[in-house]
């Protein structure tokens, strides 16, 4: 039985995504939300944040890849994980800090939600990667695994934030997002040669 060739960079990107996702600003929300109020409407928000995030980061990759010529986009994707990679190594000194977020009122939770999530992620890190994965890799794969990457993070913040966060050391959950993004950084300059 073969593999379907979408899983290869569904996987891929579902990893890189996940991994540069946890502990970061959007989950540190939603564990904070999710303390606060009911966990469903949290994360509903935070998902539906996410699809249209990633929709739009999946058309400006492909519409990228339709404008520059490929060897030129494949610089500017290795160039940006380069940088992605080197940050997320050196993100570990700062892993213990949380971010203040104020306290909310229960009505409007999901949309509040949504609005913090949409505007806290735009031309993040991990929306610029989703891009740049697009014009590299088969965009709806990239679309589907960046969407249940940042979708189980979510869940992860919602349910069990604040108890994974102790448990899983989060400097190294970052230099192991950093190695991934210095490896597709050393795949996508292969592209330029």
């Amino acid at each position: 039985m073969s593999i379907p060739v979408w899983l290869s960079p569904a996987f891929t990107t579902f990893g890189l995504i996940f991994l540069a996702e946890l502990g970061d600003k959007s989950q540190l929300v939603c564990i904070t939300l999710a303390t606060r109020h009911r966990q469903v409407p949290v994360l509903v928000g935070a998902v539906a944040a996410f699809v249209i995030l990633n929709t739009l980061a999946v058309v400006f990759g492909v519409g990228l890849a339709e404008w520059l010529p490929h060897r030129v986009l494949a610089g500017i994707v290795a160039v940006l994980f380069a940088v992605f990679g080197i940050l997320a190594l050196r993100s570990g000194a700062d892993c213990g800090e949380d971010e203040d977020v104020p306290a909310l009122p229960g009505r409007g939770i999901l949309i509040t939600t949504f609005l913090m999530i949409l505007l806290a992620e735009m031309g993040d890190k991990t929306q610029i990667a989703v891009a740049g994965l697009a014009s590299n890799l088969q965009p709806i794969p990239v679309w589907i695994g960046a969407t249940l990457a940042l979708a189980t993070t979510s869940v992860l913040g919602v349910t069990i934030g604040c108890r994974l966060l102790r448990s899983v050391p989060l400097r190294r959950l970052h230099q192991l997002s950093g190695v991934i993004f210095l490896l597709l950084a050393a795949s996508a300059l292969v592209k330029v040669f």
